[in-house]
């Protein structure tokens, strides 16, 4: 009789103790809006399959809490203390929608806790180890790329890097599929084929301010060139730094220049003549065939007496070639009748054009044009004004231009309280 009292005693113990359930602990909090408003609508917990701290099995399930006015109140089972390690994901809906999602991380506690208590900012934030928990009730292990849908197929026919690939350069694809890079120089353009060289055909040559072959007296109307123009249409003939009209002042035949009778030049008379070579085998077409403004505008005025930059053009870098010709055209201002002025143009660091204008001075205007070499420029300029006599040179300079040039105006006066301004001016890029 003692032994059934004592064997009833027993499974009444064991029948309380699995109906206390597992420990709790209280999640109580009031939310809000950011407008301040109590937030209004349910929260949706759920949980994947975990052992709580008294070995109680809790099953991968979802339950809904109904906030009314901000007042939220929830009791779970820890997952702090839980195998293996899982977390709460909490989703917010209201007004119909689903508002945002969390995770929540909670621990042990016989004092209720509030949501900041618990809310962590991913997974792993607890442990401190990497978690594969996607917010959708939670899961460990590693997901290996065969599990992902497609995933092996997609990557299988990606481009891959081949042997030749390189950082900063033209990604090519090679005959087996894989990414090269484009081998050449910066100048080089890239083909349809991935193959690289220099572009468009090859360059024309210039020839800038060529001193006409003939005698000046007045008399003789026949000159010639060193070499023909090609085309013949781009020959330019300046007497005295006026252009000459072609089939008018003058007609050209080869090399030769035949001049009208009453245009013949006469003793003191500079003639000089620009003109274009021919581009490439068979005369190919040229890559640029159009003239190109590259700086145009208004200039500065100065009043000191020591040389100061009143414009200039910064051509960037690639855009010149050689055999490019520069039009360089400026008109100049001059105030006051006390001194004269001086006036430059610099390509890079070195003077190509120098000038020097009297008191009576008032409008000066310069011509240059810069035969772009292989390194550096050839020069040929002409300068005159109202008192200013004409004046024509030519000048080379050796500045690098392939990371870019400066074209530079400076000016002086000779006295303070007088001034110099840079009217206008434009620099001309033909090709």
């Amino acid at each position: 009789m003692i032994r059934r009292s004592l064997l009833l005693l027993q499974v009444a113990l064991l029948a309380s103790s699995a109906l206390a359930g597992p420990p709790l602990t209280t999640i109580q909090d009031v939310l809000y809006k950011a407008d301040g408003t109590p937030f209004n609508g349910t929260l949706t917990i759920s949980w994947s399959s975990f052992e709580a701290i008294d070995t109680s099995d809790i099953v991968m399930q979802s339950i809904m809490v109904n906030v009314v006015n901000g007042n939220l109140q929830v009791e779970l089972v820890p997952t702090t203390s839980a195998t293996p390690a899982v977390h709460y994901t909490v989703t917010y809906n209201s007004d119909g929608r689903i508002q945002f999602q969390e995770t929540w991380a909670v621990p042990s506690s016989a004092l209720p806790l509030r949501v900041s208590d618990v809310r962590i900012a991913t997974p792993s934030a607890e442990s401190g180890a990497p978690s594969n928990d996607t917010g959708s009730g939670g899961s460990t292990g590693t997901t290996q790329e065969s599990d992902v849908l497609g995933l092996v197929a997609d990557l299988a026919v990606r481009p891959l890097k081949g042997p030749g690939y390189a950082a900063g350069a033209v990604a090519v694809v090679n005959s087996l599929g894989a990414l090269e890079s484009v081998v050449g120089t910066p100048s080089d353009c890239v083909r349809v084929d991935g193959s690289s060289g220099a572009c468009g055909s090859a360059p024309p040559g210039f020839v800038d301010g060529e001193a006409l072959t003939g005698t000046v007296d007045g008399a003789n109307t026949a000159f010639s060139l060193s070499t023909t123009p090609d085309p013949s249409s781009s020959l330019a003939v300046y007497r005295n730094g006026m252009l000459q009209e072609a089939g008018v002042d003058y007609t050209v035949t080869a090399q030769n220049i035949q001049f009208a009778s009453d245009a013949a030049p006469q003793p003191g008379d500079t003639v000089l003549a620009s003109y274009r070579l021919s581009g490439g085998a068979g005369g190919t077409g040229q890559l640029y065939s159009s003239p190109q403004v590259l700086c145009s505008g208004l200039g500065a005025t100065t009043n000191g007496t020591a040389p100061a930059s009143i414009g200039s053009c910064n051509i960037p870098a690639g855009l010149l070639a050689a055999g490019d010709r520069l039009e360089i055209r400026l008109d100049l201002q001059h105030q006051g009748a006390t001194s004269g002025f001086t006036f430059g143009v610099y390509w890079g660091s070195t003077g190509i054009v120098s000038c020097s204008g009297s008191a009576a001075d008032t409008l000066v205007a310069v011509r240059a044009d810069a035969a772009i070499l292989t390194a550096g420029a050839q020069m040929s300029y002409q300068s005159w004004g109202n008192s200013l006599a004409f004046a024509a040179g030519v000048a080379s300079a050796a500045d690098a231009y392939a990371g870019g040039i400066t074209i530079d105006f400076r000016g002086n006066v000779g006295l303070a309280g007088e001034a110099l301004t840079l009217s206008g001016y434009t620099v001309v890029r033909l090709p």
